[in-house]
């Protein structure tokens, strides 16, 4: 009974030092679970076994503007790794680090070399803020307007280019109002009204972009009013971290940013090439934290966005009147968090895999064998990002219709068996952290604990084949013109990666040039425009340099001067929008005005006319 008696005394005595700091563990627990749960959801696409939208259907049964970004949203790509970055990681990441812990014994006070970092890092801390704002507006916004919600059993869907929502269960029924459920029964002015539809259609207002630059980078994006206003903030947030102060709290916003970032970027592609480098940056953290003091060295001299830092109750031998904080790195978040992301999109790929079906084909009069043949169908792609308020709107059900599949709800076994596995090798870290007192190196607990949950999983359930062979790279080799000719997923280290990359952008910055050189070459108005585009003799391969940006669509104006208003099939003639009524109602008083003065200008040169003649007679007289 005594060793039982002492292990007790031991675990009380050690709770009781633990106490103070159970808000904080459960800070830094919840911080890394936030950081992997968004970003692994907004790196969902379309899987292999799903059926891709079709653009032209779009079009023409859907003209909508948010029809268009899910479809760009499904269709994104991510940079693969091969299994040689597992031994390319370790390898980088050592020198780097053994870099950086000379450079700051030589310099001895790092306040120059945190400059130079803060700086450097700010160009990607303005793009990855920004982005993270955009999307929570968006998350907000889908809130207060989502594109269909349920109410008294029905479903309704939001039409915002007729300005009214209408009954998917019943034809007939319609609503002016764009709020949803309950609050679509409130009693609102139509002034009132016509601002929230504004405000509706504001999103749906982008501007397209298009840049490149030889060799170097390529892209294309559409920025609307979320984009701009959550770009200033990232702005203004960057400045402030870099000239003003460095708060924990702002550390923590860029470094979420990084994380939300990098888990939609960089994919292990297959399940063997993600668990060989986890196992190889598993030996990495384990030598550079027990075996040398470099890792935190860098870790806490250093004072760039690579930490989430967290408020602690200061330690007996530390100064109370100075904040002290615990860190979390961001590579403790970002690499077993690709693993737990590409486990959410087996998920989704499983999950189409099972819905699909075989369907029997009309028996050909040639075949000699006289074999019945089928042919795969693929379920229909249904959004899987985004949609928050859409699930929260429509949460109470309808009557007669089907709306499971809105929102993109699946099964998520493999992701909800790697987040216990995180959450176990995270609680095992803070604990042994707490016995021992000394920093420890987190993979290794968070590697063995995703891991094995995993292919633990797999095992169980008997996917684990499913999963070796499962490869993201598959559908991106399916859709080249010459498949024959794919090499499969090379390192990002690799020369000939950066040179395809650069051969893909350059190839990509063509077509958009030809797009354009041939839409501007039809009107006289862009003659400027066109002249500026093709001024290297209409070669498109000549072009260094090639940025364009593009509007949104105004109404078309016919010939007497009155706006067209677009007509949809079966729904009658389109609303047009508040700045449309201001516009429309600004050109009639003009018109008004400009017909008095017209007027008036007849009526005085009809008396100079009559007036005329009296002058001559009086002069000869």
């Amino acid at each position: 009974m005594a060793p039982i008696a002492e292990l007790l005394d031991r675990l009380a005595y050690e709770f009781t030092l633990l106490q103070p700091l159970i808000p904080t563990y459960l800070h830094v627990l919840l911080s890394a679970l936030f950081s992997i749960y968004i970003g692994a959801h907004a790196s969902l696409s379309i899987p292999s076994t799903a059926e891709k939208p079709s653009k032209l259907t779009k079009q023409v049964e859907d003209e909508d503007e948010e029809g268009e970004d899910e479809e760009e949203q499904g269709q994104q790509k991510m940079e693969g790794l091969s299994p040689m970055d597992a031994v390319m990681f370790p390898l980088l990441a050592g020198c780097t680090l053994a870099g950086l812990y000379f450079l700051i014994k030589w310099l001895e006070d790092p306040a120059l070399l945190n400059k130079i970092l803060n700086w450097y890092f700010s160009v990607f801390g303005i793009l990855s803020v920004a982005r993270l704002l955009t999307d929570s507006m968006a998350v907000v916004m889908s809130y207060v307007f989502p594109a269909f919600y349920t109410s008294g059993g029905e479903a309704w869907r939001i039409d915002w280019k007729r300005r009214h929502a209408e009954s998917i269960s019943k034809s007939t029924a319609e609503r002016d109002t764009p709020l949803p459920g309950v609050l679509a029964r409130l009693n609102l002015s139509p002034k009132t009204t016509r601002t929230l539809w504004t405000l509706r259609e504001l999103p749906t207002r982008q501007l397209h972009v298009r840049t490149y630059v030889h060799k170097l980078a390529e892209a294309r994006f559409r920025i609307g009013p979320q984009g701009f206003f959550g770009l200033i903030l990232a702005i203004v947030a960057v400045l402030y971290f870099n000239l003003v102060d460095k708060p924990w709290w702002l550390t923590n916003i860029l470094g979420f940013s990084f994380s939300y970032s990098a888990l939609q970027l960089m994919s292990p592609t297959t399940f063997w090439t993600g668990t060989m480098i986890l196992s190889s940056l598993f030996v990495y953290d384990i030598y550079f934290v027990f075996f040398t003091p470099l890792m935190v060295t860098v870790a806490k001299k250093l004072d760039i966005p690579i930490k989430l830092l967290f408020p602690r109750p200061p330690g007996p031998s530390e100064d109370p009147t100075r904040q002290s904080l615990a860190m979390l790195g961001l590579g403790d978040i970002v690499l077993p968090g690709m693993m737990i992301g590409l486990a959410l999109r087996f998920d989704l790929y499983v999950f189409y895999l099972r819905k699909q079906a075989r369907r029997a084909l009309a028996q050909q009069e040639s075949t000699e064998n006289h074999e019945q043949s089928t042919e795969l169908v693929r379920a229909k792609w249904q959004p899987a990002t985004g949609g928050w308020g859409e699930r929260f709107w429509a949460s109470g059900g309808v009557n007669g219709t089907d709306t499971e599949d809105q929102g993109g709800r699946f099964p998520k076994t493999y992701f909800h068996a790697s987040i216990v596995g995180y959450v176990l090798g995270m609680v095992t870290t803070l604990g042994v952290m707490q016995v021992y007192g000394h920093a420890q190196p987190a993979l290794l607990y968070l590697v063995p604990g995703v891991l094995g949950t995993l292919w633990g999983r797999a095992f169980l359930k008997g996917d684990a084949t499913l999963m070796w062979e499962y490869n993201e790279a598959a559908e991106d080799d399916s859709d080249d013109k010459n498949p024959k000719d794919s090499k499969g997923i090379q390192s990002i280290f690799s020369p000939s990666r950066q040179e395809s990359i650069a051969k893909r952008f350059e190839e990509k910055a063509k077509k958009e040039i030809e797009v354009l050189d041939a839409a501007t070459s039809q009107g006289p108005e862009d003659a400027e425009t066109h002249a500026k585009i093709s001024k290297s003799g209409g070669k498109p391969k000549k072009n260094l340099v090639f940025f364009s940006i593009s509007f949104p669509d105004r109404p078309r104006h016919d010939q007497t001067g009155s706006e067209e208003v677009p007509m949809k099939k079966n729904r009658g003639p389109m609303r047009p929008s508040l700045e449309d009524e201001l516009r429309m109602a600004s050109q009639d008083d003009l018109g008004s005005h400009n017909a008095s003065a017209t007027s008036v200008h007849r009526r005085r040169s009809g008396a100079n006319e009559q007036e005329e003649p009296t002058g001559k007679r009086q002069r000869r007289e």
